[in-house]
């Protein structure tokens, strides 16, 4: 398991300890994992899930009074080595 599946799945897995339902989805370049944040998640639980999302490249809380608050946060998934990556005209 590359370690930006594993990366990916242990924060879904720690959010979905914390009482989040999650979402994972993989993309070409990164997994998403998403999560709805109730209005009653405690303020003390806030620095847990925090300290889980930070282990991503990139996080974020989107909060809206029509779809409530979803965190997310963003794993990129390592770039398969190549032989030359400079590209086409770029050989010396």
């Amino acid at each position: 398991m590359p370690a930006s599946e594993s990366s990916a799945e242990s924060i879904a897995a720690r959010l979905s300890d914390l009482g989040l339902t999650t979402r994972v989805e993989e993309h070409a370049r990164y997994t998403s994992i998403e999560a709805e944040v109730p209005e009653t998640l405690p303020a003390s639980a806030w620095r847990a899930v925090l300290e889980v999302v930070a282990g991503a490249d990139r996080f974020g809380l989107l909060a809206s009074s029509l779809t409530g608050r979803t965190l997310w946060a963003a794993v990129r998934k390592a770039v398969p080595a190549t032989g030359d990556v400079r590209g086409p005209g770029r050989q010396q």
